[in-house]
C-alpha cells in the first residue's frame, strides 16, 4: 500500500468514526470548468442581495489558496433527515428539517475539530482547514470529483444511497492520498419534478438557481422586503423550504438521521399558526436558542410570518 492509499483509508476510517454517512477524496487542484459558469451566473446577479457571493473569485475555485501546499480536499457527508417531519397541513406554517434542531455549523464544526486532531496522531503533522458552509468554498463541486454524487436539476449534489438530505463538509489539507473517481452519469434523467414543483420558478434551467427567486433566500438571506411577486407564492415556508427536495425521487431513498442534537425542540414540535403569529422575541430566543434560525433575527422570522399569513409583500 502506498503512503497515498494509506492516507485515504485513514481518512475514510476516521470519517466513519466519527459519524459522517460518506467520504469522498478528490486532488486539491483549479476548477477549471466552473471558472466560467460561476462567472455567468454572477454575471446574471442570480446571487440576489448576496454580494459577499462575488467576493473571493480565485479562492473559491483555488483550493490552493485557501490552504497553503494544498493537496486534497476531503468531501463529507452528514444525514439530517428526520424521523419525523414537524406535523403541519398544508395551511400550516412550516420549517426546512435542517433547522428542526441544533444549528448544523456548531455539530458539524467540532467533528472536523476533532477530524483535524486525529489526522495529526495517525499521519503527523499536517496542515489543513476544515468548512461547513462558512467559506468560499465550492463544496457541491468538490463532493461530486470526489464521487459523493452528482448535481442534480435543482443544483444540490444527490446521492444514490441517501438522496439530497444531508450536510456537506469539507477538509482541505496538504497530506496526499488517493483521490476516488467521480460519478460519470447524470442520474436525474428527464426527471423534471423539482423544476415543475418550485412554485417561485427559481430553477431557471436544469442545475441552475436564480437565487434571488429562492424560497430559502427570500426568507434567510434577504433583509428587506420581499418582493411583491413572492408574496403569495410562499407555501408557508417561514424559514428555508424543502419543496424540490420533498419531490425529488431519489430522497425516498433517506433515512433517519442519528444525530441527536438535530431533534428538534418540544416545544417547536407543538407549534401552531398561533404561536408562530403571538411569539413574542423571549419565545424566539428561547426555542431557537441554538438553532440556525436565529440567523434570522426575530425581526426576520416576524417579516416572514407577516408574508405568509397575510399574503403581501413586507414593509
Amino acid at each position: 500500500m502506498t503512503p497515498a492509499e494509506k492516507h485515504a483509508q485513514v481518512l475514510k476510517s476516521t470519517a466513519k468514526r466519527l459519524g459522517f454517512d460518506f467520504c469522498g477524496i478528490a486532488k486539491a487542484e483549479f476548477l477549471e470548468l466552473e471558472a466560467p459558469r460561476l462567472e455567468e451566473w454572477l454575471n446574471r446577479n442570480y446571487q440576489g442581495k448576496m454580494s459577499y457571493l462575488a467576493n473571493h473569485f480565485e479562492k473559491r475555485l483555488d483550493p490552493t489558496k485557501l490552504v497553503e501546499g494544498a493537496k486534497t480536499v476531503v468531501s463529507l457527508i452528514y444525514n439530517y433527515f428526520p424521523e419525523k417531519q414537524l406535523p403541519h397541513q398544508p395551511e400550516d406554517i412550516k420549517l426546512a428539517k435542517y433547522a428542526y434542531g441544533a444549528d448544523y455549523h456548531d455539530v458539524i464544526r467540532a467533528k472536523l475539530t476533532e477530524f483535524l486532531e486525529i489526522l495529526g496522531e495517525e499521519v503527523g503533522d499536517i496542515n489543513g482547514r476544515s468548512f461547513v458552509d462558512s467559506a468560499p468554498v465550492m463544496e457541491r463541486q468538490w463532493a461530486q470529483r470526489a464521487g459523493l454524487g452528482w448535481t442534480g436539476k435543482n443544483s444540490l449534489l444527490l446521492n444514490r444511497e441517501m438522496g439530497s438530505f444531508f450536510f456537506l463538509a469539507e477538509l482541505i489539507i496538504d497530506l496526499e492520498a488517493t483521490p476516488d473517481t467521480p460519478l460519470a452519469k447524470d442520474y436525474c434523467g428527464t426527471c423534471t419534478a423539482c423544476i415543475d414543483a418550485c412554485p417561485t420558478d427559481a430553477i431557471v434551467q436544469p442545475e441552475v438557481i436564480d437565487a434571488s427567486k429562492c424560497i430559502s433566500y427570500l426568507t434567510i438571506e434577504l433583509k428587506e422586503a420581499i418582493p411583491n411577486e413572492f408574496a403569495g407564492r410562499m407555501e408557508n415556508w417561514v424559514f428555508g423550504c424543502d419543496i424540490c427536495q420533498d419531490v425529488c425521487p431519489w430522497n425516498r431513498f433517506s433515512r433517519p438521521h442519528q444525530e441527536t442534537a438535530f431533534q428538534p425542540n418540544a416545544e417547536l414540535s407543538h407549534f401552531t399558526n398561533r404561536e408562530w403569529v403571538e411569539m413574542t422575541e423571549e419565545t424566539f430566543k428561547r426555542v431557537f436558542d441554538k438553532s440556525a434560525v436565529k440567523r434570522t433575527k426575530f425581526s426576520g422570522i416576524k417579516r416572514n410570518v407577516d408574508v405568509l399569513i397575510l399574503k403581501k409583500p413586507s414593509s
